[in-house]
Formats: structure tokens, C-alpha cells, sequence
């Protein structure tokens, strides 16, 4: 390890070295920054990460100082900007000094990019054997498609994600949907996550690093889950169902008199005890309805029948009755009544992090809760260059570089350092 652990962080004593922009990168490493790690965002010095610009919205702070796109501070907290042109050969030695001090190193250029700034897996593992790589690229290191460039709305549609999400065929508004985050870019960040922890026990093992391949695509065809197995056990493509389940029924949203709730109802014991509650017991005891297959099989006679009493009642009501009977329901809430619900607040899912002038803004909570090692608290995201001067003064040799030298050549930027 580069450093000693420190007590009460999973990750203390491990640094990151974050050559990732936009999301899927970005996102695992601030999961890593949230249990502890020190991860060192590299930046170009003119923009940064291309998300600083993806707004409005943008963040402001306490003084009602803009702080930039809140897309990227969605996906930038907890870490450490260092703005360096890694196209300047002095960026790039000074990169792979920091790489010496580093314990992984996670990028997603193109695959092949980084090769002629001396700053690919092959050329940096000379420089630390144990170290880990990991490259977060669309479609892989390898395969006809790896010199393609990859995004999530692309990928959402590549990998049959889209192919069953969105209301059916001869529906109202039916055509294939993306869900409406980046959902390949974040679930590629947390896989990444799992490969990089699983790197850095093999290496503490065994002393031996590793390159870690991670792929939008691959990430997306593995978590397509049940529809994917569906497919594979009967060779017939999942269609799109609107809200319903393919297996599940009834679950689905359904209008009240007031609004829409979900009832996801996941065995039959479930099934019994809402129609206790909707009024109607016997339908529970019908052949049709009885089993979760039966109701499978025909839930084309069955909503309808819900449907209808349903809509006799008002969301607040069914809330109550069906929790109290253990039955699962609840609202489609917008983001306003996420952060407002009771259950979220107690949960401190809606956080106000400091920044280094000690600014508060708005930001989201990991959702990992540790007994013995809880994540960081949550520190706002940085301000390009914020780091620079501080990071490079004290992880490079200063028999080796000259701070002051590298900016005047234009391979750092010092612009907003924290004193």
C-alpha cells in the first residue's frame, strides 16, 4: 500500500489517480473518495471535466456565488482537482511521477489513447508493477466495436435496455424509452468499483497489479437480469410493458381518485391480504387470480378489475390501508417529495457540504451506512485547479520538479489553489 491506513475508513492510505470525465468514471471514483480514498482528479487546465459546463442548472453557494453545473457536482465530491495538460511532456512526467505514488490509476479515453503520452497500462506498470489500471471505455479493450466511442443513451439502446422499458406497442405514447438518469454510466461506475476493490486485495495478496477491462456495453447486457434470462430460457425477446412486470402481476402503477401509486404485490399472501383491503376477499379465491402464474397469465382480465376499484379511493388512503395490511404501495413521488419524504430526511440522504472557503451547498449522501468504517463526510466538489499546488508540492520530488517551473511552461494550471 502507498500509505498507512488510517482507523475509521475503509480506503484510508489508498490514493486514486482519476484521469475520467463525464459520469461512469467520475462516479466510482467518488464512491472511492466516500470510503476514504484520496482521489486526485485530473483535469485539463482550460474547462476541466466536460460536465463543468453541462448546465443550467448550476450550483450556487451560500454568498449565492455560482460553483458551476450541477451535473458535475453530482459526481465530483470528496476529491482533490489537479489541473494538468497531459498532451505537454512535462504533464506527462509529472503524471507518471504521481502514478509512482499512486495505488490505482482509472481513466476512460478511447481505447489506445493514452499510449502515446507514455500513460497507458503497459507503460505505467513499468513504473509500478502492482499497480491497478482501470479503463472504463463503451464497448471494451477488445471486439469489432473497441475503437467506437461509447455514450449511455447509445448504449441504453445497444443493449436492449430501452427494447423493454417504455409503454407497449398500440399503447399511448409507445416507443422504446431510456430511463431517465444515466443508468449504464452509474451501474459501469459501481461495477468498477467492485473490480478496482477486488485489484487491491489480489495485489495486497500477492504484490501483483492488474489492468481492469470495463465496458458500457458488457455492464449493460449483465444487468439486464431477469429479462436477459427470460430470453435466453425461451429464445423470444422481452417486449416493453409500460409499468408492468413481465413475471409479477399485479405490479404496476394504478390511478386513484387523487393521483397514481405503485402496488408491487410479490406473492400471493400479499395478493389475499389487498383484496381484504380493496373490499373484494373472493377474488383472491378465484382459479384465474389465485397464484402469481394465474395472474400472469391473465392479467388482461385482472387489471381492469383493479383498475376499477382503484380509482374508488384516494392515494392517501390506500397508502395507509395497504401498509397497515404489509401490502407494498407507495406514490410516484417527483424529486421535490423524494427530499421532502420523512423516511429520506431520517436517512440524511440530503446533505450540505462545505467547500475549502467553508461555503455550503446543496449535495446527495452516499448511500453506504458502515458500522465501523462510515464514509467520509461529505465534502463539496472542487473548483478547477483547486489542488494543484498543494497535491504536486507534496507528492513530487522536488530534486525532480520545480512547481513554479511547470506552470510557467504551461503544463499545470494553479487557477483557484487553496491556499
Amino acid at each position: 500500500m502507498t500509505n498507512r491506513a488510517a482507523p475509521g475508513r475503509a480506503l484510508s492510505g489508498i490514493r486514486i489517480l482519476d484521469l475520467t470525465r463525464i459520469l461512469a468514471g467520475p462516479w466510482a471514483t467518488q464512491i472511492l473518495a466516500d470510503l476514504g480514498a484520496e482521489v486526485i482528479k485530473i483535469e485539463h487546465p482550460e474547462g476541466g471535466d466536460d460536465t463543468r459546463s453541462w448546465g443550467p442548472p448550476n450550483v450556487t453557494d451560500d454568498a449565492g456565488q455560482d460553483r458551476g453545473a450541477a451535473y458535475f457536482h453530482s459526481a465530483n465530491r470528496g476529491k482533490k482537482s489537479v489541473a494538468i495538460d497531459i498532451a505537454h511532456p512535462e504533464g506527462q512526467r509529472a503524471l507518471r511521477a504521481l502514478t509512482k505514488a499512486s495505488d490505482v490509476v482509472i481513466e476512460n479515453f478511447k481505447v489506445g489513447g493514452l499510449a502515446k503520452y507514455g500513460l497507458d497500462y503497459e507503460s505505467l506498470r513499468r513504473i509500478r508493477p502492482d499497480l491497478v489500471y482501470c479503463s472504463i471505455t463503451g464497448f471494451g479493450q477488445t471486439g469489432p466495436y473497441a475503437d467506437r466511442a461509447g455514450y449511455d443513451f447509445l448504449i441504453q439502446a445497444m443493449g436492449g435496455l430501452m427494447s423493454v422499458t417504455g409503454q407497449s406497442d398500440g399503447t399511448p405514447g409507445a416507443e422504446p424509452m431510456k430511463v431517465g438518469v444515466a443508468l449504464t454510466d452509474v451501474l459501469t461506475g459501481l461495477y468498477a468499483v467492485i473490480g478496482i476493490l477486488a485489484a487491491l486485495r489480489h495485489r495486497d495478496a500477492t504484490g501483483e497489479g492488474q489492468q481492469i477491462d470495463m465496458a458500457l456495453l458488457d455492464v449493460q447486457v449483465a444487468t439486464l437480469a431477469n429479462q436477459a434470462m427470460n430470453y435466453l430460457a425461451t429464445g423470444k425477446s422481452p417486449t416493453r410493458l409500460g409499468n408492468a412486470h413481465p413475471s409479477i402481476v399485479p405490479y404496476q402503477a394504478f390511478e386513484t381518485s387523487d393521483g397514481h401509486v405503485i402496488l408491487a404485490i410479490g406473492n400471493d399472501g400479499q395478493f389475499a391480504r389487498f383484496c381484504k383491503v380493496a373490499g373484494m376477499p373472493g377474488l383472491a379465491d378465484d382459479p384465474r387470480f389465485a397464484t402469481n402464474p394465474a395472474r400472469v397469465r391473465n392479467r388482461t382480465t385482472l387489471i381492469p378489475i383493479l383498475q376499477g376499484v382503484m380509482s374508488g379511493r384516494s392515494m392517501d388512503d390506500w397508502i395507509a390501508g395497504l401498509n397497515e395490511a404489509s401490502v407494498p404501495v407507495g406514490p410516484i413521488n417527483n424529486l421535490e417529495r423524494v427530499f421532502d419524504d420523512p423516511h429520506v430526511r431520517a436517512r440524511g440522504m440530503h446533505t450540505r457540504p462545505v467547500d475549502a472557503e467553508g461555503m455550503q451547498l446543496h449535495g446527495v449522501a452516499s448511500p453506504l451506512k458502515m458500522s465501523q468504517t462510515p464514509p467520509i463526510a461529505p465534502s463539496a466538489a472542487p473548483d478547477l485547479g483547486a489542488d494543484t499546488q498543494s497535491v504536486l508540492t507534496r507528492l513530487l520530488d522536488p530534486l525532480e520538479f520545480d512547481i513554479n517551473d511547470l506552470q510557467a511552461a504551461g503544463a499545470v494550471s494553479f487557477k483557484g489553489d487553496r491556499p
